[in-house]
């Protein structure tokens, strides 16, 4: 079997992707990575670099021009400030709707391009990194569990019953993708989280605020924080 991931240069994807390549061969595995318009290009260089580290096919692919219509925070066309608070804080103001980081649909359309990509190269399986954390509170609406067996069963059809999408987090916290990654020896010193473009990560913002919280939980440092 083959398999795509879909790879943006942080913890979740880089640890699915070093999943997939230790279970079916980095042979069998297809990195794909999209531009979507954020203001730094520090996780795709991070991407880059940890599909070298595995020696995978990598794919990129630039969606910009469909998200040119956004004002979320994360764009560089966007006047928004990215909150500096974590997503708890953040979940509290919105009243239900999704945090300013959400990006419309973003993992629908990834998943959608990955679909024709997948099948264009062979591939059987999608995998990406979307985990309960990210779910919670709807902040991330396109990170659930409903999301992902609705875009499964979408795919599956759309393919003639050729390719599957797998979350292997979807039921997880990030603690617990930290936990497996540690244990699959995915080198984390390679992958970059934060929402700003720094020499270091900001510390501030809720990617960050979760990132070191994981490590944390498994009593161990970041590897991006260490002098």
């Amino acid at each position: 079997m083959r398999v795509m991931v879909l790879s943006s240069g942080g913890v979740d994807s880089s640890t699915a992707l070093g999943m997939a390549v230790a279970e079916y061969g980095k042979e069998n595995v297809v990195a794909l990575s999209i531009t979507y318009g954020q203001k730094h290009d520090k996780e795709l260089l991070a991407s880059d670099a940890v599909a070298a580290y595995y020696g995978v096919e990598h794919i990129s692919l630039d969606l910009a021009r469909i998200f040119a219509y956004s004002d979320c925070s994360l764009l560089k066309h966007s006047d928004q400030d990215i909150p500096k608070e974590s997503y708890a804080e953040q979940i509290q103001k919105t009243d239900g709707a999704p945090v300013s980081t959400y990006v419309p649909f973003r993992n629908g359309l990834f998943l959608s391009s990955a679909a024709s990509i997948a099948l264009s190269r062979g591939c059987s399986k999608i995998y990406y990194g979307a985990h309960s954390d990210d779910a919670a509170g709807n902040a991330y609406p396109d990170c659930s569990d409903v999301f992902n067996n609705a875009m499964n069963t979408a795919i599956w059809e759309g393919s003639g019953h050729q390719l599957t999408i797998e979350a292997p987090f979807v039921k997880w916290n990030k603690a617990q993708v930290v936990k497996k990654g540690l244990e699959l020896g995915v080198p984390y010193h390679l992958t970059w989280s934060c929402y700003e473009g720094g020499e270091k990560p900001c510390g501030q913002c809720g990617t960050c605020i979760d990132r070191q919280a994981a490590f944390e939980a498994n009593g161990v440092t970041d590897p991006l924080l260490e002098d």
